[in-house]
């Protein structure tokens, strides 16, 4: 029972020892534990600014792939319109290239058609004037066979060139 009666001794002495220690603790012991504290309250300040930082990088370099990411496609629709441009004046100047080609074909045809019509028209102008002579040849050949007939025909032939002139 003398531990539920502490004596007056046991409490000074109980005292002193309390005393001494925490004046220990205090001295020695509360510094390292509040250094070891506050290291470590600045390490996770760090690791919060850490984290930031990091996060705002996160966010400066998205907001840089999305500027690079618009500028490539700007780039891309540029060059696509650039290509269809192109596009379009190649099929414009092809298309000008045959037109002059087939006006030049056509230019031809008409010269190579006008030289076929005028030797047609030579051809048939030298066989008309040979049937003709061969007619008249023969005409001449029955209509000149008597001399009243052939004088006619000399007179008729002379009041024509007067007639002419």
């Amino acid at each position: 029972m003398e531990l539920f009666k502490p004596d007056f001794g046991l409490i000074f002495w109980m005292f002193v020892a309390f005393a001494v220690l925490f004046f220990i603790l205090w001295k020695w012991a509360w510094p390292a534990i509040m250094n070891g504290v506050d290291s470590r309250a600045d390490f996770i300040d760090r690791g919060v600014e850490y984290a930031q930082n990091a996060k705002a990088q996160l966010e400066n370099a998205q907001a840089q792939a999305d500027a690079q990411l618009a500028e490539t496609r700007r780039q891309q629709a540029d060059m696509l319109r650039e290509a269809d441009k192109m596009k379009t004046q190649i099929i414009e100047e092809a298309r000008v290239a045959a037109q002059k080609e087939a006006q030049k074909v056509m230019d031809q045809a008409k010269v190579s058609i006008e030289q076929s019509r005028k030797e047609a028209e030579k051809s048939l102008r030298d066989e008309v004037s040979a049937f003709a002579l061969d007619i008249a040849q023969k005409v001449v050949k029955n209509q000149l066979a008597d001399q009243k007939a052939q004088a006619k025909l000399v007179d008729s032939l002379l009041d024509e060139i007067q007639h002419q002139n």
